[in-house]
């Protein structure tokens, strides 16, 4: 998921300096939105892994 909000951002970045503005807000947007959900997943899923090693421990 972080590779296609990199994705995303790298398109917003060229369609911004090409002057295409509307594709590069949207771009952006999307790009915005991927990472923020991939950040949220990766604290989901570390929680998750700290919370089951614990209990695979004791």
């Amino acid at each position: 998921m972080l590779k296609w909000a990199s994705i995303f951002a790298v398109i917003a970045i060229i369609a911004g300096l090409l002057g295409f503005t509307g594709v590069a807000a949207g771009a952006a947007a999307i790009a915005k939105l991927l990472f923020f959900v991939f950040v949220v997943l990766f604290v989901v899923f570390l929680i998750l892994g700290f919370v089951v090693a614990k209990k695979v421990i004791d």
